[in-house]
């Protein structure tokens, strides 16, 4: 699932890579990956400040989760090919391997526009929940260790729901007794968003999925190109879960998905809001992390989270395998690496990343009018839900679980089907 992440001004992290510290071979180092726009700036800085001695923080930003995953792939089949080769390749073989890379960087920048990401040596990287399975099914992650968790003091402040959500088996499914693979540090979910001028010709305001059936409509919508949140949303509108594992005894759901497509004028998961913004639609559904950046920016749009329950999504810090934890330099990162994450997760600072990337904390934060911009707090604190107040609504909502592929596969066989 490809979520994109919006430049959230001059406040966010957005350098190609941000260095603090004065450099040195021998000076401590912190390395992190991260999807640009999900951590200001001035964390960093104050992260820095707060370090008892100096530190080296390289914080490298990418567009996209997907860019980051498949880093995480490249990195895998280096560490298998430093493994074949035990012994230090020659200098030919360097140069075959640097152009064949480079051959293959090509291939994926005519193919799609962009080359294909190089291995990581980060310490940390973001990644998002939804690509957690197969991050840790293809063995690209290292999980926390037992004694690694206890030493998170914030670790005990997460909700259950978020302890849940990271603590998997070896092959990726949620388990109690499982491992911490990742440590969430903000949030957002599925939305409306629509044309307020274009919604008071129509004399009424979405609130519910089911109002993207209502009549007007048609040709007026865009949806994400997702199997899974649209047909989430249409099993969510029936009173079903996003998760639900056997499509075929939903009574209604195709039916429901043939007359929802009528009402759509276009499916895309990158360019929903320009043509929401130009008058040329009326409603869209997408992600949080798009939406509440550009309330503020344009009046005529005005966004709500449906009563029913919606589609949650994380960002979380995970660690690459093969990054070495042993020795005086390992242990160092290790212990860099766990004073990050504890730092976000401080409420001030969890604060800051929610008011300034327009995203929520998994740690309770206590945000007043006075930090974010008014068309988001009537969003979050304005009473549009017949009485039902947000935390209510979010208690509907779900992440979307891993399935088997068998299930996987209906989706998209019947998100395919009724495109056509």
């Amino acid at each position: 699932m490809d979520r994109r992440s919006f430049l959230l001004g001059t406040g966010t992290l957005a350098l190609s890579q941000l260095l603090f510290g004065c450099g040195g071979n021998n000076q401590r180092q912190l390395k992190v990956e991260l999807l640009k726009g999900s951590i200001p700036g001035q964390v960093v800085n104050q992260f820095q400040k707060s370090l008892q001695q100096q530190v080296e923080l390289k914080f490298a930003p990418v567009e996209q989760i997907e860019d980051l995953f498949e880093q995480l792939q490249q990195n895998w089949r280096q560490k298998q090919l430093e493994a074949a080769n035990q012994q230090k390749p020659s200098p030919f073989f360097q140069r075959i391997q640097t152009l064949f890379e480079s051959i293959q960087g090509l291939f994926e920048w005519i193919k799609n526009g962009r080359r294909k990401p190089k291995a990581t040596d980060a310490d940390l990287v973001t990644l998002g929940d939804y690509w957690l399975k197969a991050a840790i099914e293809q063995n690209l992650i290292e999980s926390f260790e037992k004694e690694e968790v206890n030493q998170l003091k914030q670790w005990s402040a997460l909700d259950e729901k978020w302890k849940k959500l990271v603590t998997r088996n070896d092959k990726g499914d949620l388990d109690i007794q499982g491992k911490v693979w990742g440590a969430p540090y903000r949030w957002g979910s599925t939305m409306i968003v629509y044309n307020r001028d274009k919604f008071q010709e129509l004399g009424w305001t979405p609130r519910d999925w089911s109002d993207l059936w209502r009549h007007g409509l048609q040709q007026r919508i865009s949806l994400l190109n997702q199997p899974r949140e649209v047909v989430g949303l249409v099993l969510k509108k029936l009173g079903k879960s996003y998760n639900t594992e056997n499509l075929d005894q939903v009574s209604d759901l195709e039916k429901e998905l043939q007359i929802l497509n009528k009402q759509v004028k276009f499916y895309s998961s990158n360019n929903y809001l320009e043509p929401l913004i130009m008058g040329d639609t009326w409603l869209a559904v997408g992600w949080s992390s798009d939406i509440l950046p550009v309330l503020g920016r344009y009046p005529q749009l005005a966004a709500v989270i449906p009563q029913s329950g919606t589609a949650i999504w994380a960002d979380l810090w995970v660690r690459p395998k093969g990054i070495t934890w042993v020795g005086s330099e390992g242990i160092i990162r290790g212990t860099l690496s766990k004073q990050w994450i504890d730092f976000c997760w401080q409420p001030s600072i969890a604060k800051q990343i929610s008011v300034l990337t327009k995203s929520n904390s998994p740690i309770s934060t206590n945000i007043t009018a006075s930090d974010i911009q008014e068309p988001l707090w009537n969003l979050l604190h304005s009473d549009v839900y017949d009485g039902l107040r947000l935390g209510k609504v979010l208690d509907k909502s779900e992440f979307l679980l891993p399935l088997l592929p068998s299930v996987i596969k209906q989706y998209e066989s019947l998100f395919a089907k009724i495109k056509v």
